[in-house]
This record gives C-alpha cells, sequence and structure tokens, in this order.
C-alpha cells in the first residue's frame, strides 16, 4: 500500500513548510552570533493530528469525549490503569437505592479567567448538557442540585452504576461565560487556555496559571489539522515534534523520530441486521434482512474470517484481532474469543443448518433463499474499504455472496437498519455496550441498527446498570457477553463480526516522553492527550 510516496511527499512537505512556517522556533538548530547552538524551546510542542474538531469544544455538545478536555476539567477521572479517581471533586456518594449521588468539589479550582467555580458551575453544565443532547448519556438523570457552594446533588430517575462515566466525561463550564459563541472560545478549569484556532489548519494553546492541580511541562501546543500525506511529510522535514499516522506509512523510519505503537478499542467490525424482513421505522426505512437472520450465516462469517490476516494485511501488523467492542477493558471476557480462520467449520455449521448450492453457481441457498447480501462501508475511509473487500473475499469459498457498496453516511443511515455495515466504536464508558445491543436502543441512530434483542442480554444489562458500583456491575457486563449458554458475543448470539481493533501509531521526536498511554478509545489523535500534562521533554 502506498509504495509511491515520492510525488505526494514534496507536494505535502511544500504545504506544510507554508503552513508552519515561522510557528515551530523550538525546532531552529541554528547557530547564534557567539557560533553556539540555539537550543529548541523546551517549552513548546508542536504536533500533527489528522482530525480537527469541527463543533469547537463546547463539552455539553461532545467536545472531550475521545482525549483530554484540554480547557476544561471534570469532577471525575480515569488514571493510566483506567481506575476512576478525583478531579474536581474531592469525594462521592450513592445513596442505598443507588438514586442519588453526592459530589464534594475541591475548593481551590478557578477558571482561566480567574472567576471560582462552584456548585452552581457544574449545575449549569449538568443542565446545558441536557439540553443540547450531549454525547455524554444524561437521560438517565432527574435533576441536579447545588447543595451549598461546593456540594452537588443528582437524581437519577433509576439506580446506573454507569453514571459515573457521566461525571468523568463531562467537562465544566462556566455559568458566568456560556453564550453561543463558547464552542470556539471556551473558558474553563483545564490545564489549558485556548489561544488561536484557525480553523482548518491549526489550534493554539497554553498553559492555564489559574490551573489547580499538576502543570504543564509545556507553556505552548499547537496543533496542526493536516492529512495523513501531509503530517508524514511534515515528521519526515522535522517541522512537528509528534505526527499521528496511518499503518501504511509505519514501517518507513524517520531520522530522529520514534514510532509509537498503542493499543486501542478503536474497532471496527461488521453488524447484521439480526430480524428478519417485512417491518419498517417510524421513517419508513425497511427493517430486517432474510438472510443475516438466520444465525448460522452470522456464525459461519465469525468463524470463517481470519482476523490476524485482516491485521497483517490491511493494517500491516499494526492492530489486534478483535472479537467484542470491549477487548481489553476491566469489563470485557475473555471467553468471547472464539476460533476462527475455521473454514471447514464454517461450511459444516451452514450444512447443517441447510444451506447448500443447489444449482451450481457456487453461492448456497435455502428454502430458495440465496445466500447473499449487501456490506456497507464509508467510501472515504481506505481501511473500511480494504476490511470489507478481505472479508468478502475471505467468505466467498463459503459460499456466501457479499456484495460491497461504498457510500455517504447519509446513505448508510438510510441503508443501515436491512443492510451489514461496517462500523465502528469504541469508549471508556461501558455504556456505550448497552446503546449497542439493549433492545431498547434498536433502530437508534448508529446504535442498535441491527435490531438485535436478548432478554438474557437486557436482564444482564438492567442488573449491570442498577448495581451499586462499577466493580459490582462488571460481572453482569461479562454475562451480557457470555455467560457459557448465551451472549452477545459470537460464542452467543453473534449479531457483530468484530474483526480488528486498529493500533494507534505516532511518530515521536526522540527525547519526548509522552508517558504511560492508556488503552485508547475511538478517534484520530485526540485519545494520545489523555494525560498531556505528564508529558515532557527528557533532553
Amino acid at each position: 500500500m502506498r509504495k509511491k510516496l515520492f510525488g505526494i511527499i514534496v507536494l505535502a512537505t511544500l504545504v506544510s513548510s507554508f503552513m508552519l512556517g515561522g510557528c515551530n522556533q523550538q525546532l531552529d538548530q541554528s547557530g547564534d552570533a557567539n557560533g553556539e547552538g540555539v537550543q529548541k524551546k523546551k517549552d513548546e510542542l508542536v504536533m500533527a493530528f489528522g482530525s480537527e474538531p469541527e463543533a469547537g469544544f463546547d463539552p455539553t455538545t461532545g467536545w472531550g469525549r475521545y482525549g483530554s478536555p484540554l480547557f476544561q476539567s471534570t469532577l471525575l477521572k480515569r488514571d493510566n490503569k483506567l481506575n476512576i479517581v478525583n478531579d474536581i471533586a474531592t469525594s462521592y456518594k450513592v445513596n442505598e437505592d443507588g438514586k442519588v449521588w453526592t459530589v464534594i468539589l475541591r475548593k481551590d479550582v478557578k477558571f482561566s479567567d480567574g472567576q471560582p467555580l462552584t456548585a452552581d458551575d457544574v449545575v449549569f453544565t449538568f443542565e446545558t448538557a441536557t439540553k443540547n443532547g450531549s454525547v455524554v448519556d444524561l437521560n438517565g438523570m432527574d435533576k441536579v442540585e447545588a447543595m451549598d457552594d461546593y456540594t452537588v446533588k443528582f437524581t437519577l430517575k433509576e439506580p446506573q452504576s454507569t453514571f459515573v462515566n457521566s461525571l468523568v466525561g463531562t467537562g465544566i463550564v462556566p455559568k458566568h461565560a456560556y453564550g453561543a459563541d463558547y464552542a470556539e472560545n471556551p473558558i474553563g478549569s483545564g490545564p489549558y487556555q485556548l489561544v488561536q484556532w484557525d480553523k482548518g489548519q491549526q489550534l493554539i494553546i497554553k498553559a492555564n496559571p489559574e490551573y489547580y492541580d499538576k502543570k504543564s511541562y509545556f507553556k505552548k501546543i499547537t496543533f496542526l489539522f493536516l492529512n495523513e500525506d501531509a503530517s508524514f511529510a511534515a515528521a519526515q522535514a522535522g517541522k512537528v515534534d509528534l505526527a499521528y499516522i496511518p499503518a501504511a506509512f509505519s514501517n518507513q523510519e524517520v531520522p530522529g523520530m520514534r514510532l509509537e505503537s498503542v493499543k486501542t478499542v478503536d474497532n471496527r467490525g461488521i453488524v447484521f441486521p439480526f430480524i428478519k424482513s417485512g417491518d419498517f421505522t417510524e421513517d419508513g426505512l425497511p427493517i430486517g434482512n432474510d438472510v443475516t437472520a438466520d444465525p448460522a450465516i452470522r456464525h459461519a462469517i465469525n468463524i470463517g474470517v481470519d482476523r490476524k490476516a485482516l491485521v497483517d494485511g490491511v493494517l500491516e501488523g499494526r492492530g489486534t484481532p478483535a472479537y467484542t467492542s470491549v477487548d481489553g477493558l476491566p469489563w470485557w471476557n475473555p471467553d468471547t474469543v472464539i476460533k476462527d480462520a475455521n473454514l471447514d467449520g464454517a461450511r459444516k455449521l451452514l450444512k447443517e443448518a441447510g444451506w447448500k448450492d443447489t444449482d451450481g453457481d457456487g453461492i448456497l441457498e435455502k428454502d430458495s433463499l440465496k445466500a447473499e447480501f449487501t456490506l456497507y462501508y464509508l467510501a472515504s475511509d481506505a481501511i473500511r474499504q480494504s476490511l470489507a473487500i478481505s472479508v468478502a473475499d475471505m467468505i466467498e469459498p463459503l459460499g456466501i455472496h457479499i456484495k460491497l457498496e461504498g457510500g455517504s453516511w447519509d446513505i448508510i443511515e438510510k441503508k443501515m437498519y436491512s443492510n451489514a455495515v461496517l462500523l465502528g466504536w469504541g469508549s471508556h464508558d461501558p455504556h456505550e455496550m448497552y446503546n449497542i445491543y439493549s433492545s431498547k436502543f434498536a433502530g437508534v441512530d448508529y446504535y442498535n441498527t441491527g435490531f438485535y434483542q436478548n432478554k438474557t442480554v437486557d436482564d444482564y444489562f438492567e442488573k449491570a446498570l442498577h448495581a451499586e458500583s462499577e466493580t459490582e456491575a462488571i460481572e453482569f457486563w461479562k454475562k451480557a457477553q457470555w455467560d457459557g449458554t448465551t451472549g452477545l458475543s459470537a460464542n452467543g448470539d453473534a449479531p457483530w463480526a468484530w474483526l480488528v481493533n486498529i493500533d494507534h501509531l505516532y511518530l515521536v521526536k526522540d527525547g519526548l516522553d509522552i508517558g504511560e498511554q492508556r488503552i485508547h478509545v475511538h478517534g484520530h489523535g485526540w485519545p494520545a492527550t489523555d494525560n498531556i500534562v505528564e508529558w515532557k521533554w527528557t533532553k
């Protein structure tokens, strides 16, 4: 893949040099008047990220979901071991019925404009997030109240153990300085302040002098929004200290930089319509597919596909086989790992289910139904396209014909309830698993597009949500995946064929310590910033 890069790199280097000119003095190694080398500025950092937060930096609409919110801080946070620890909060407690969460705040927290952060700001943030339809799920919250300046009480409609992730994932905004332009001009209590945002080009931030916790090593950080080719070219030209790159560039050495490969739950998989055709959504979109509604088809694909070959061939070895949407996380059930690349086993399974090649065209049939269906993928995503093509090729010898269709999200939204779709997920919040598989989310946006339903799984979900703690809930999250008899994994109902977890790859300048990277979530570049206050130059 991308073997002939010379012309692209030359062009991208010219573009990136133009964009970067004058903004990265820290890399200047020229001599001064006395003939002594000028050392790079140790308190500055320049990074190339491909994805720009086009909606801006408002946590009440989703900013900070994938990585550090930078400008805001949160009530709680996860450490590098994914344990939940305090941030703005000094403590929290949940009452006996699990519906009332009381949070005590630090008294030394200020926003970057010098104003104190109080319980009123927390209440305002969560009420605003509820109105704005934040990606952080607050549907279970009944009300939030300020009991005094530093005590906040959340009352839930019913017990929900995953509510703790709302306290982890929602950056606090200032009531006194929140307006229509907040997303472009954020004020917060986080470790950084926004200096300049040139949309489509760069974001410049600086250290927040009011920050109450560990101070950032860097006084100035610049994020450059470059495409993959330009990002790699900028690294080659020595213009950046860190660059997010795709697997296609990972085997090419760049002098003065090292490759950091981070494990992730940034997964890709195929979601199948789980029910038979014949029904429609409220908007008139068809639901269900007679072929993929047959469990033998779903299981045959799951055990027939060669996940390691996908990692090696599509991801250049930079990834891991995926078996669920939560591989490697504390609530993952390792019993979901299956033996794949097993075409003989898949053939046997299909034969026992009554699928036969009756007319000799190589495609199986059952009761005059052909074993063929359409798989949609995002046309602009090269990895999704390659995965779709590879899976179709792997499964063809089984007599299952997968027709491929690339399209925009607008097209996919109209087709995803009655056709298979190659999607990606990945979060540090187990509630995402509930969204993807719960029957309550059937047909809701991109969540349970296949209309999967299993009463036992739903019961485990309810027990997990009503557990008194995340630790207690983990047992039920694991059983929902596979309890030895049923579950949402390939050992159970197989409503998905999970394929790969994509390693996140960064070219990092020698001497830059980016700390201990926790397992990354879905996203391009930003998950690395989770621990950005720990980064530093070591030489």
